[in-house]
């Protein structure tokens, strides 16, 4: 099941808003019991092959977390094993496909191969398994509950896609007395981000996918025009994707008066890409910050092993977002950029403030064609064709990729019809400036999720009818198979 999908916004999240405020009502502990069965639900809903793999990955960690609370004064290592398992499990289905594939070709081998399947959301459900285990063996927790863990491990908002949630913070709150009881202005706020999130995902999203999707298909036909536009199309739609259903969850989240943590903070207003990785995947940053760059010594050891640090924690970050030398090598250059703004930062911050924000603006779109790009030479190919610009027309397959089921009704708006009529690729032209004013100018939606004001339940009426009328066909989110 998804955000985006008729079945979950008008059956199964009202329902379970309904149940989970009735069953605290009656006991505490079976509002969590609402919580568990509906991430279940939530989770294998049309693949309930999916539940073995979680539910093993739940046994496992469990356990090692019992055991862990038992001996952990005897044994500091112990918290090692679960997390050696979760990590094993996770490269084994990841990189499985990606590893004998590499070894034949550099052998010259013939290794045997199966298809193995990719359990969903196992990227983001195992890295908060680790972090549960860490916060039992550092004693972070009050106790082991069952019914705690499989809450904070099954919370269906960010079961499949996030925000990776601190363990100690989401088990808090839910034992919080005055988060039980339904809230008129929580709903409210939930109902306004999830809407925003919604018309971000259906409408802004999707449409810039369309075009992305139209030049990947016809590259050899498309020009340096389309091929320069693909990158603004790639930013747009990665980001309005994934932040879409960061604010989706965060506000679903509301409405259960449960806070999940900030996951985008206005990335494209970064100044270096540094800065661009404090507010793009937060909850991701955070967690490799946690656990990968502070055990490795983070920038206590002087300059050349704080890259190396970067370094290693950006190529852990490439092979966590998928099995290829495209993630690998966008994850690497990542962390290049990042080691160069932390060794020239005193220089860059003399440089004219629009041109650094322009050089980090292309040098992240640039590094998305390759997170899109489904072969290293493909994304070489694409900057080639760019660099010699042999041609700045716009291919009509791209500029038909912004029509819209609306557009009948928008012509009779005033000035529209005209616009539409005597300006080429004026739907085009007219999503990409409202996605810059949207990326560029408010305040992020995160910060603003309980400002409630008559303009601002207006806005969300227009964004959650507009966005319902968007569903026909419920498209995958970018992060979804992760």
């Amino acid at each position: 099941m998804q955000f985006n999908s008729y079945e979950f916004i008008l059956f199964f999240l009202p329902l379970t808003l309904l149940l989970y405020f009735l069953a605290n009502k009656i006991k505490p502990i079976l509002g969590k019991a609402v919580l568990i069965a509906a991430g279940v639900l939530f989770y294998s809903w049309g693949r309930m092959n999916m539940l073995a793999y979680l539910g093993v990955s739940v046994f496992i960690n469990y356990t090692a977390a019992l055991l862990i609370r038992r001996f952990s004064g005897k044994n500091k290592w112990l918290r090692a094993i679960p997390i050696a398992v979760n990590a094993g499990a996770l490269l084994y289905f990841k990189y499985y496909g990606f590893a004998v594939e590499n070894i034949d070709l550099l052998f010259g081998t013939d290794l045997p191969f199966k298809d193995v399947v990719l359990p969903l959301g196992i990227s983001f459900y195992t890295f908060q398994q680790i972090a549960y285990i860490a916060a039992v063996e550092k004693g972070e927790l009050e106790n082991v509950s069952l019914t705690d863990y499989l809450t904070y491990i099954l919370y269906f908002p960010k079961l499949i896609m996030g925000p990776i949630t601190d363990p100690v913070s989401f088990i808090s709150q839910i034992n919080q007395e005055h988060r039980k009881k339904a809230d008129a202005d929580s709903i409210a706020a939930g109902i306004r981000t999830f809407s925003l999130g919604l018309i971000k995902k259906v409408l802004l999203a999707d449409t810039f996918a369309k075009a992305v999707l139209w030049i990947d298909a016809n590259m050899d036909a498309a020009t340096a025009m389309d091929c320069l536009l693909l990158i603004l199309f790639c930013s747009f739609e990665i980001y309005f994707d994934f932040s879409g259903y960061s604010d989706m969850a965060v506000g679903i989240s509301l409405m259960f008066r449960i806070d999940l943590p900030m996951n985008f903070d206005s990335p494209y207003k970064a100044l270096s890409v540094r800065e661009f990785w404090k507010r793009w995947h937060i909850s991701l940053t955070r967690f490799f910050t946690k656990y990968v760059y502070v055990p490795l010594g983070g920038s206590r050891k002087g300059r050349a092993f704080t890259c190396l640090n970067i370094m290693i924690v950006f190529l852990i970050s490439g092979l966590w977002h998928g099995a290829g030398w495209t993630f690998i090598l966008w994850g690497v250059l990542h962390g290049v950029l990042v080691c160069f703004d932390r060794i020239f930062e005193k220089w860059e911050e003399k440089i004219f403030v629009p041109v650094r924000w322009l050089c980090t603006f292309g040098a992240v779109g640039v590094l998305w064609l390759l997170f899109n790009a489904e072969t290293v030479g493909q994304w070489k190919d694409v900057l080639c064709k760019i660099a010699f610009m042999q041609s700045t027309a716009v291919s009509e397959g791209v500029i038909a990729s912004f029509g819209l089921a609306e557009d009948s009704f928008l012509r009779h708006l005033p000035g529209l019809q005209y616009l539409q009529t005597n300006v080429r690729g004026f739907n085009m032209l007219a999503f990409l400036l409202v996605s810059c004013i949207v990326c560029f100018i408010p305040e992020n939606n995160y910060r603003k999720k309980e400002s409630l004001s008559v303009a601002s339940m207006l806005l969300t009426a227009i964004a959650f009818i507009w966005g319902i009328l968007c569903l026909g066909t419920e498209s995958a989110f970018v992060y979804f198979g992760f």
